[in-house]
């Protein structure tokens, strides 16, 4: 024996491959239903699933495809013996060819003629399912809800991404309270995704290659998972044809170098249309008018499409831009400019210059999509977001608030303008709803409202004997996912501190965390210092007193992992798990480790109150507090993010904010104050002011209100139709426009068009302005004249837009609440002069002022603004 052991411990390669059951003919619907994400979300598809064996289902986490591959050859012939088993395959199969073909809102409802075809979305992460490990935090759980419900409204969407072959990583702790990283490799055989493969004959997976320095290459294959209607394709590097260093470009998510890191953006972007194309040339599917960039890491999206058009079509690169642009929609989720991709000129310069440079695409051109050639910014820098705004039609946030703080973030790239004119605008995040609430309470609510009560809300409004629910089934309901929720945290106590080293004779106390009827407290996000992880831990005397109450105690449940190289955040949490541990506190404070989907869909249903306290306004959106929202629960947060749009002041509470306050230590301490004295004087008494059946009516009435009024607002449903009515189609309908008839008339006549008017710009100028019905007051109702005589020099009066800009009149003399008004063209003189003019009736007290600026005007652009020129004059 043991020589065949030294032997096969020289073996340098083993050939591995995957092992799979043969399904009986009855139930080869059953492989259909595991292979298709939507089970995810489809609780009959789960229940049938658990079904097939409760206990090995409990063991695989609840993932079909490990259960199938599990189930022993006896008992699946067991099981295709059963008839009723077998009936209800085939109706679920039924179901789900259904729902993959019937007409949904996109095809019946949606009727503008314009909308595109297809709609190609790019993301780094996915977060649609715990058995498919592809998300680190917000943004891959944001773009799993989007691909979710676009397939529920019929959008043809094609998700792109990567494959990661650790995923993130794995969140364990140390006996001291330290977060330890585990990377385990993920099977793609065992995972819902099929390789795409040619259909030549050949049967061989579909390849992409990109080039890389020194004549090296990059190939990756291309996986898919299939997301309801959706197909997500997911490029993988871990191929034979790769180097070792090309084949680790996929290993794992935010994870390496700066050149890793770099490599895997340049896959996203650049492969991911290689693989989008190879994708529509196999199935015939049809090609996308719309590239959605969901954050800056796809940005290369742009430069690929614009090789496609200089080599392909024979565009010049700005005409080739200008097509891609037209077609493009940019979003980004970031208020922290440290949480944008920027990397080294010089090292991007090595993958778009020397032997790695683009026929047709200079790399000074790419350079400069990406520079922070602006006031204050770092020209050794490529700025992935810039590059994102620079290559996009259309530019939003993820929140109200978000969309202001992104306007001040990239003024700078719209110079001549005020802020509020910056164009990027805002769709705040959703969340899906079917993944997020509570089967349990799901079933309850459907039982009672019909389908319309449920979407617009006012189902949670009646009374019972309108058919409504009573305020003891939501209270008892309530504390059943109060109970699941005990449940699972308790098991994952265990676990943990097993993990950490702890002997089972030690952990009798774990049979007594929590307690389900306890009033509890829910908060777990990804841990930056900015989103304040330990703001709870600021007096822990006083926050040891609302833990131990004897007669009015509260119970936190916390989860969070940081970045490995977050080493503030990392502390962050080994601080918060040293006061977790404490003996005293430890049955109500309890940090859960490594937070994923399977975690959030038993938390966040469980808990009362969902905690947020970000240094405002950092937080983008957020969408966990959406979550908690639609089981039921009530948001305690700082107004950021999305809460500071929909707070109401009956679906929650807002946490006082000390802006202004410039000591950070002081700022936390203020804000951190105001948490307490909140619990303290207002969330505990309510939720244990009872009636005489024990139900807190109050509570119930702010329980009601959440459900009514933000329960329709944060569906990912209603965000998805905000992309297709605002961004979608309207870029889909200008990508069309700068085609023309397939020869992109339109991108070169706009490429020209800019370089005349960038040429010519500097000669034009607002020689004098006239005004008529001005005095030093002036009643509501008169009208004002204006008259601008301009020098446009080479340029055309069709070129420009001159604008009266009025507005309020601010100490410092600027002007706010900004209104613009065109003028129109008059009169022409010698020498390049124009006048135009215009007149307004004034409907608005208090101080006015206005001036008067020529913007570049096309109906190719975008908006005024687009080129970022003005040429102003104040009066």
């Amino acid at each position: 024996m043991h020589g065949i052991l030294s032997r096969l411990g020289r073996v340098r390669a083993i050939r591995r491959f995957t092992v799979r059951n043969v399904l009986p003919e009855t139930l080869a619907p059953l492989d259909r239903l595991a292979q298709n994400l939507r089970w995810s979300w489809h609780t009959p598809t789960r229940e049938l699933f658990a079904s097939l064996d409760p206990q090995l289902w409990t063991r695989v986490h609840g993932d079909p495809v490990a259960l199938l591959g599990s189930l022993s050859p006896k008992r699946l012939e067991q099981l295709g013996a059963d008839r009723s088993l077998v009936a209800e395959v085939q109706r679920l199969d039924e179901d789900l060819r259904t729902y993959l073909t019937e007409p949904r809102w996109y095809q019946q409802e949606l009727t503008d003629p314009d909308k595109p075809d297809a709609i190609a979305y790019f993301s780094a992460e996915y977060g649609i399912t715990a058995a498919l490990p592809q998300y680190s935090g917000g943004l891959g759980i944001l773009a799993g809800d989007h691909l979710k419900s676009a397939s529920d409204l019929g959008v043809p969407i094609i998700g792109v991404g990567l494959l990661y072959g650790a995923g993130y990583f794995k969140q364990s702790l140390t006996r001291d309270g330290w977060q330890h990283e585990t990377y385990p490799l993920l099977d793609p055989d065992n995972l819902p995704l099929h390789l795409l493969r040619e259909r030549d004959g050949s049967n061989a997976p579909a390849r992409i290659t990109l080039p890389l320095p020194g004549g090296r290459s990059l190939h990756a294959q291309i996986w898919v998972a299939q997301v309801g209607r959706v197909p997500l394709l997911m490029l993988d590097s871990n191929i034979a044809e790769n180097d070792d260093s090309a084949r680790r470009v996929t290993d794992r998510l935010y994870g390496g170098s700066a050149d890793h890191r770099l490599r895997q953006e340049l896959l996203l972007g650049m492969g991911g249309v290689k693989a989008v194309r190879a994708y529509s040339r196999i199935t015939g599917a049809p090609a996308p008018q719309v590239y959605h960039c969901n954050e800056g890491h796809a940005g290369f999206l742009s430069v690929e499409r614009i090789r496609e058009l200089v080599q392909g079509e024979g565009l010049s690169f700005e005409a080739a831009l200008e097509a891609v642009k037209a077609g493009t929609v940019f979003t980004t989720h970031t208020p922290v400019p440290a949480g944008i991709s920027r990397y080294g000129t010089d090292l991007v310069s090595e993958y778009f210059g020397g032997s790695a440079a683009i026929e047709g695409v200079p790399l000074e051109k790419v350079l400069a999509l990406g520079a922070e050639d602006f006031e204050g910014g770092n020209p050794a820098v490529y700025n992935m977001a810039i590059m994102g705004l620079r290559t996009a039609r259309r530019a939003n946030g993820v929140a109200k608030l978000h969309g202001k703080v992104s306007r001040g973030m990239f003024h700078q790239l719209w110079p001549g303008f005020d802020v509020s004119e910056v164009p990027i605008t805002s769709i705040t995040n959703g969340v899906h709803g079917p993944t997020w609430v509570d089967p349990e309470f799901a079933a309850l609510v459907e039982s009672r409202l019909s389908p319309e009560q449920r979407a617009s809300g006012e189902g949670f409004l009646l009374a019972p004997e309108e058919g409504g629910l009573s305020d003891d089934e939501l209270w008892r309901t309530r504390r059943t996912l109060r109970a699941k929720l005990v449940t699972e945290a308790r098991r994952r106590v265990r676990k943990s501190w097993l993990d950490r080293g702890a002997s089972p004779a030690e952990l009798g106390w774990t049979d007594d965390v929590l307690d389900p009827d306890v009033l509890t407290i829910g908060f777990a996000r990804r841990v930056p210092t900015y989103k304040r992880l330990t703001l709870m831990l600021s007096d822990p005397e006083r926050l040891t007193r609302l833990l131990t109450d004897p007669e009015r105690p509260i119970q936190i449940v916390v989860a969070g992992k940081s970045h490995p190289d977050d080493e503030q955040g990392v502390g962050l949490i080994q601080k918060l798990v040293q006061f977790a541990d404490g003996i005293g506190v430890r049955e109500r404070i309890v940090f859960l480790p490594n937070y994923d989907i399977a975690m959030a869909q038993h938390l966040m249903p469980g808990c009362d109150v969902w905690l947020n306290n970000p240094l405002r306004p950092l937080e983008a959106s957020g969408t966990s507090g959406m979550k908690c929202a639609l089981n039921g629960a009530l948001n305690l947060s700082i107004l950021d993010g999305w809460w500071d749009e929909w707070y109401d002041g009956r679906n929650g509470w807002a946490i006082p904010t000390a802006d202004g306050v410039q000591d950070q230590a002081e700022r936390d301490r203020l804000e951190a104050s105001a948490l307490y004295e909140l619990l303290e004087d207002t969330v505990v008494p309510r939720f244990y002011d009872r009636d005489a059946d024990g139900v807190p009516r109050h509570w119930m009435e702010m329980v009601r209100h959440t459900l009514a009024t933000l329960g329709p607002k944060v569906q990912a449903t209603r965000m998805v139709r905000e992309y297709v009515t605002t961004l979608y189609t309207p870029v889909a309908r200008s990508s069309r426009a700068l085609a023309g008839a397939a020869d992109h008339e339109g991108a070169r006549q706009l490429a020209e068009w800019k370089a005349r008017v960038r040429a010519g710009w500097p000669a034009v100028r607002v020689d004098h302005v006239e005004t008529d019905g001005v005095a030093d007051v002036v009643n509501v109702g008169d009208q004002i004249r204006v008259t601008a005589y301009v020098d446009l020099g080479d340029l055309r009066p069709e070129d420009v837009q001159v604008q009266a800009v009025g507005g309020r009149v601010e100490d410092d003399d600027s002007l706010t609440e900004l209104q613009v008004y065109p003028l129109e063209h008059v009169a022409s003189y010698e020498g390049g002069r124009h006048a135009f003019a215009g007149a307004r009736v004034l409907d608005a007290t208090g101080p006015f002022g206005y001036t008067v600026r020529v913007v570049p005007d096309s109906p190719l652009l975008a908006a005024p603004s687009e080129l970022g020129l003005a040429a102003s004059a104040g009066h």
